[in-house]
């Protein structure tokens, strides 16, 4: 194939190119102008025009981000079809324009018009003669990439390139996932344009596409029903900061921006955590059983607050002591949660207390009296508010580290080995990611402190409160943070809202423990699902108990399920190493085809048996690899090594010389900044993450570390593109 005819067609599809773009620059000024005429109408002095301004201004600002997001790779696709079927091209992009006459000049690749652009095969080519993709830097073209896919029809149309598929997989990586919009294939494509309703299930091995699918997914639903799900709300829950740093391109790229992402340290708001349990502590905490544990907390006797009251009154001496006090604690609690009671115990005190007047003095002067005395006298309603205080759940989850009250709630619930384990995580102070879901459990089982509502107030000053009615409990924080905005709530339900979001999308999934599955669960029950996992890459070692959990989670919820079967990320060689160990150690792993050769097998270097150590074994292992990709980078390491070997790699001046950018980064919390595109991880911090390169240090003991470890180890393994090297 000559370069003169590549380069006329590159020629002609960069006119093109430049023709949507200055219809994009239109729409942008288009969307400036309705945001001038906007700020207009607030000027004009009445209500009306400035509720019109924030619904003119916010429409578009919304339209502006989107064309801003969408400049980057504008248009990537070229449909040429039958003569019967259309004689003009489509063309297939980020998002939908038309020209000055209304005409369509680009398709948004959601759209069912584009659906053909990735469904299509040569066996079943449903009226596409070809299938171009153009690939662009910025907003140029620099290249073409042809498949023919119905060869029955006589055509002048030049085939050029490897095919887009191969040149995107051959690309480099670096600290981001990027949209895969323009090379999905058949399979995925499937899964992405799937019903809204109930539960989409995304399986599949490791490198098959399973995140980015699900982002699509995400993508998808906002473009086919964009009122239901910005209105509800789209949550994205990943297994770690690491992870969602590494995602939160993908949908921006897409022209989507109204989706909540956030970690399992970060699902519960006013919560952010990135520090992970030892694995056996990880486990209890994890486990089901904690649900009982914490129910029984919440209802313990603040620790601290006072156990007896006694006043005289007229004739009669009158005593709360520890009997008259629990029998109105197990009454209140009967009630509703702990927190919404908090209305209610002042009246409950007072009816327990009058129940004890019996002297002719008290009986005639009354029960009316007998209340104004006892809420004007200080005591008394220090001692109401000090036995039944507001509470929140770190403060409830603090008493756990008082060993006594540990083992009263834990009783017949953990062993008392389990307790010393939890005992010694909570020293830590700081909560780690296992303790997030407790702290959601204990939130919901105390519910919220009730606040008097502007409502409220109004009907307080009319009068109609007199009544009964406690609207005390109709707009509490939890209701503000379960709820998206714009939800209302009126009587007689008090509850949290449980079910604030349109949509859920849960990726790892094979790794939420029991409680982690609750804590999504609240704020999904009326939401479609779409959930991402291999259960081969699972690090819960009770997969039962987690189904068990999931299944309630998802309760009547129809689940259609999709199985996707090509590895696009690791070369053939990588990959054969990977399912040989999975094998090996007798894992039940779904081993997709991977479709990549490069040639290049993975390296096993025995650092006694070439007489060095680890630490120059790995510096040169490294070193190897940072020379021969352009990409990432990624040292994967045992926990208790990370320190170490963040050591080792810190003092690489040899490296820094050579190779800048091939400096290894200290932080393991957080991605890689600047230049930096090496980076130490444990096992755990590799989930859904790839690197050009990898680098596994002492891999038997990151099997050891838990009762998963082959399952992690596994992971670790799937995670180069290119070059993979482990080091004993």
């Amino acid at each position: 194939m000559s370069e003169e005819l590549v380069a006329r067609e590159v020629a002609a599809e960069q006119a093109y190119v430049d023709r949507v773009y200055v219809q994009l620059e239109k729409s942008a000024e288009s969307a400036k102008g309705l945001a001038r005429e906007g700020h207009q109408r607030g000027r004009l002095g009445h209500e009306g025009g400035l509720v019109e301004r924030d619904a003119m201004v916010f429409q578009a600002s919304k339209r502006l981000a989107q064309l801003d997001a969408a400049h980057e790779g504008l248009v990537f696709g070229r449909l040429d079809l039958r003569p019967e079927v259309d004689d003009v091209p489509r063309y297939i992009g980020r998002l939908g324009l038309r020209d000055d006459q209304r005409d369509m000049l680009l398709i948004d690749w959601r759209a069912p018009a584009a659906a053909v652009f990735y469904q299509a095969t040569a066996a079943e080519p449903a009226g596409v003669v070809r299938r171009r993709v153009l690939r662009a830097e910025h907003r140029t073209v620099v290249g073409v990439e042809d498949e023919l896919l119905d060869d029955s029809v006589e055509t002048d149309l030049p085939i050029i390139g490897e095919g887009a598929l191969m040149a995107q997989l051959s690309r480099a990586r670096d600290r981001s996932m990027h949209s895969i919009v323009a090379t999905i294939q058949a399979e995925q494509d499937k899964a992405i344009r799937a019903p809204g309703k109930g539960v989409v299930s995304i399986s599949g091995g490791p490198g098959t596409g399973k995140t980015v699918v699900a982002l699509h997914r995400a993508a998808y639903l906002l473009y086919s029903d964009r009122r239901r799900y910005e209105s509800g709300g789209v949550l994205v829950v990943g297994p770690s900061g690491v992870f969602m740093r590494y995602i939160e391109r993908v949908l921006p790229s897409l022209g989507e921006t109204a989706v909540a992402l956030r970690s399992l340290g970060e699902v519960v708001d006013g919560v952010r955590t990135t520090r992970h349990d030892d694995p056996a502590v990880a486990e209890v905490k994890g486990s089901a059983r904690m649900a009982e544990l914490l129910r029984r907390t919440a209802r313990q006797q603040a620790p601290g607050s006072p156990t007896s009251f006694k006043i005289f009154w007229r004739d009669d001496t009158v005593v709360l002591d520890r009997g008259v006090l629990g029998k109105v604690r197990r009454q209140l609690m009967s009630q509703g949660r702990r927190n919404r009671q908090l209305p209610r115990v002042t009246r409950a005190l007072l009816d327990a207390m009058w129940r004890q007047v019996r002297g002719p003095r008290g009986r005639e002067a009354g029960r009316e009296a007998f209340d104004d005395e006892m809420l004007s006298h200080r005591g008394f309603l220090e001692f109401a508010t000090d036995w039944w205080p507001p509470l929140d759940a770190p403060t409830v989850l603090g008493w756990l580290r008082d060993p006594d009250l540990l083992a009263r709630v834990a009783d017949g619930v953990v062993s008392v080995d389990e307790q010393q384990l939890l005992l010694k995580s909570w020293r830590h102070g700081d909560l780690s990611v296992q303790d997030v879901p407790l702290i959601d459990e204990l939130r919901y089982a105390l519910g919220d402190v009730p606040h008097r509502s502007e409502d409220e107030r109004d009907l307080d000053e009319t009068g109609l409160l007199e009544g009964g009615i406690d609207l005390k409990e109709l707009t509490t924080v939890a209701d503000r943070e379960y709820a998206p905005t714009g939800r209302s709530w009126a009587p007689p339900t008090y509850r949290i809202v449980d079910d604030p979001y349109a949509h859920v999308l849960i990726d790892e999934a094979q790794d939420l423990t029991p409680m982690q599955w609750r804590m999504v669960g609240r704020r999904g029950r009326t939401a479609s699902w779409t959930i991402v996992g291999d259960p081969a890459q699972s690090s819960w070692p009770v997969a039962a108990e987690a189904a068990e959990a999931r299944a309630a989670a998802l309760e009547g919820k129809e689940v259609h399920e999709f199985h996707l079967s090509t590895n696009y990320r690791n070369s053939a060689e990588i990959y054969a190493f990977a399912a040989d160990y999975a094998r090996r150690v007798g894992l039940d792993a779904d081993l997709p085809d991977a479709v990549r050769r490069t040639g290049v097998a993975p390296q096993v270097v025995d650092a006694a048996a070439a007489g060095t150590d680890l630490e120059s074994a790995t510096r040169a292992a490294v070193a190897e690899i940072a020379d021969q990709v352009s990409g990432t980078v990624g040292i994967v390491v045992p926990v208790a090594r990370r320190s170490e070997v963040n050591g080792w790699l810190a003092s690489w001046p040899e490296r820094a010389e050579d190779a800048p950018s091939a400096r290894a980064s200290v932080d393991s919390s957080v991605a890689p900044s600047g230049t930096d595109r090496v980076v130490v991880l444990t096992g755990l911090d590799t989930k859904g993450l790839e690197f050009d390169g990898i680098v596994v240090v002492a891999p038997q003991e990151i099997e050891d570390e838990s009762s998963t470890g082959r399952a992690t180890l596994y992971v670790v393994l799937t995670r180069a593109t290119q070059l993979l090297t482990t080091v004993e």
